[in-house]
Parts: structure tokens; C-alpha cells; sequence
């Protein structure tokens, strides 16, 4: 299969999964800025799972851009990255009604840091099917973002059970991380030698 049909059912997946997150907006019952104001934290909570898919987006395409092969085992590791996504309008409906609520707050948690999980299982699988020494395997240098990520979400959901906003916030801190396309998969992708030694250092 070529990777272009990957790239272009997994873009339609995520057009739909953030078609359905607006969806769950209902207007507010009163005409009035008050009532708008009610919704506050509907609107951060949506603003935050959009950003996430948008992040998922974004690293998926650049991570499909500088792969050359893909085979059955990535397509499987895509079909769960796909499913833990699917996950995200149900959790980001429960949350912003009980944001601060253990439960829904821990539930979200484990959603993102599976997301996140399955997307650095892909990237694996899509360095192992292109080799050691291929453009996407130098390009992701270690999985050193995604380290830190399952770092950040993981202490998150840790401290939910007593503070449950701290998922929220966790979250939101680990899309720092990603919200810039990583600079080694540009770098690749415009024909610059990049590599990654064993310590995790650049070299040109």
C-alpha cells in the first residue's frame, strides 16, 4: 500500500474526530454574555483536545513525509493511534462538565498519554520498516520528545488522584513540546544531512 493512502484516511479520521468535538456545543440557554460566560470551560477544554488533534495532525504528517516504506505492522500501529483519538470527543464532553472531578479528569489523562503512546509505537514501527540509518529514524533522534511527554502527562495523572486539574494542566504543558513541528523532521524534509549519534547529540 502506498503511504499516501495512509496519510489520507488518517487526515479524514482526524477532520471528523474535531467535526464531532464542536458538535457537542449546544447555544446558550440565554441570550446574554453572562450565560456565554457559563461555558468558559466548555470552551477551554474544546481549544485544548482541538490543539492536541491538530498537534497529532501536524507530527503524523511530518513523520509519513520523511518515511519511504510503510507495511502491515504500521498500519496496525496507525488503526490504534486512529482508535485512542476517536476516544477524544467522549472525554472532552465529560471533562468540561466535571473539570474538577477525579474520574472524567483521570479518564482524559489516559486517553492523551495512550494517544501519545501509540503514536511513538508508529514511529517506531516506521523506523524499523525504513532501517536504523533511514531519514525518519535520524530525524527522530531517540523519541526524546515523546519521553518527556509520557514524563509530563504521567506526573499529571499521578497528581490527579488528589488535584484533579493538574491532567489538564500537565497536557496543556506537554503541547509546548509539540505545538512547533519538530525542527529535525523539517531539516530532513528541505534535503540537510542530519544525524543522531548514540549520545543523542547533532551532527551535520
Amino acid at each position: 500500500m502506498p503511504k499516501t493512502r495512509l496519510e489520507a484516511f488518517t487526515d479524514a479520521v482526524i477532520a471528523i474526530i474535531m467535526t464531532i468535538l464542536v458538535l457537542d456545543f449546544a447555544v446558550p440557554m440565554e441570550p446574554t454574555f453572562a450565560a456565554l460566560w457559563g461555558m468558559r470551560f466548555k470552551f477551554l477544554i474544546y481549544i485544548l483536545s482541538f490543539v492536541s488533534l491538530a498537534i497529532y495532525w501536524n507530527n503524523h504528517h511530518h513523520l509519513l513525509q520523511v518515511s519511504k516504506k510503510i507495511n502491515g505492522r504500521v498500519l496496525w500501529h496507525n488503526m490504534a493511534f486512529i482508535l485512542c483519538l476517536t476516544f477524544f470527543p467522549f472525554v472532552t464532553a465529560w471533562v468540561d462538565e466535571h473539570l474538577f472531578d477525579t474520574a472524567p479528569e483521570i479518564t482524559y489523562g489516559v486517553v492523551v498519554l495512550l494517544a501519545d503512546i501509540s503514536y511513538a509505537a508508529l514511529a517506531h514501527s516506521l523506523v524499523k520498516v525504513n532501517g536504523a540509518d533511514s531519514e525518519v529514524a535520524r530525524a527522530l533522534c531517540g523519541f526524546r520528545k515523546s519521553k518527556i511527554t509520557f514524563v509530563i502527562v504521567g506526573t499529571g495523572l499521578g497528581i490527579g488522584f488528589f488535584f484533579p486539574i493538574a491532567v489538564v494542566i500537565s497536557i496543556a504543558l506537554s503541547l509546548v513540546l509539540w505545538f512547533t513541528p519538530d525542527k529535525r523532521i523539517e531539516r530532513t524534509l528541505f534535503g540537510e544531512d542530519i544525524s543522531c549519534s548514540a549520545s543523542g547529540k547533532k551532527t551535520h
